[in-house]
């Protein structure tokens, strides 16, 4: 998958789907934002990556202090703004090297990883904004099940540590289906606990809970923005295992 041209492309469709509502829309999966906060959380997102890859920055880099982190007031103008963070992280990455170790806030990765964070850090928070207008969501099913590894990889990463509690016991396994046609191994999930860390793989098999569904559907389900019962999944299993895996993995 090309991440550096998908992640233009969700751009573009976020800056579309905000540009010519209320800043002052409300966003209810993002509780107590609005449109402008979130907005603002997007583009200057973008070139906090962008300032993290081109500087070499190896410590954690406040999001207030960021070069041109302030969206302008025109709406158009803030639009192209929002466009040119994306660009921007695409050229720090290009700047220094594919494969470049660069800080990330779960240590060293590659800077291409910078690429595909924005790029569905751009998806979901669409989906915060098109829900918010009752608009409907998609995405390519390629897209959505590489959203769902994504966020399976930080999950992993970061589940076990003294801030964020395991969201699955030993023993304890989710099993997502995506049913779109086409995906292969890509489109299942296999997660599991072991020792208070969480495992996952592309491999088939039996869950304590297993969601099937269409991607864009479990993708937007495993980050919280719908509930199962209001999309195309079906649930198997023990609800309560899904429920706890839900409390304890915030977007």
């Amino acid at each position: 998958m090309d991440h550096a041209a998908a992640l233009l492309e969700q751009n573009h469709a976020f800056g579309e789907v905000i540009r010519n509502a209320d800043p002052s829309t409300p966003v209810p999966t993002c509780p107590e934002w609005t449109f402008k906060q979130l907005f603002r959380h997007v583009g200057r997102g973008d070139r906090w990556a962008a300032q993290i890859v081109r500087d070499r920055v190896d410590h954690y880099l406040d999001p207030r202090s960021v070069e041109g982190g302030k969206p302008p007031p025109d709406p158009d103008d803030a639009v192209s703004w929002l466009h040119g963070g994306a660009q921007l992280v695409i050229d720090a990455v290009e700047q220094v090297g594919m494969e470049t170790p660069v800080w990330t806030f779960l240590g060293p990765r590659p800077a291409y990883w910078w690429v595909r964070r924005r790029l569905h850090e751009a998806t979901v928070h669409r989906a915060d904004a098109a829900l918010a207008l009752g608009l409907d969501y998609t995405l390519a099913p390629e897209l959505a099940a590489d959203g769902i590894s994504e966020w399976l990889e930080r999950v992993a990463a970061q589940a076990g540590s003294e801030d964020s509690p395991a969201p699955l016991d030993d023993g304890q396994t989710v099993h997502l289906h995506a049913t779109d046609p086409g995906l292969g191994a890509s489109g299942e999930w296999t997660i599991g606990a072991s020792d208070g860390r969480i495992t996952w793989s592309h491999d088939h098999g039996k869950g304590t809970v297993a969601l099937r569904g269409p991607a864009t559907d479990l993708l937007l389900a495993v980050t919280r923005r719908v509930a199962v019962a209001d999309t195309d999944i079906a649930a198997f299993g023990d609800a309560a295992v899904w429920q706890t895996w839900l409390d304890r993995t915030p977007f």
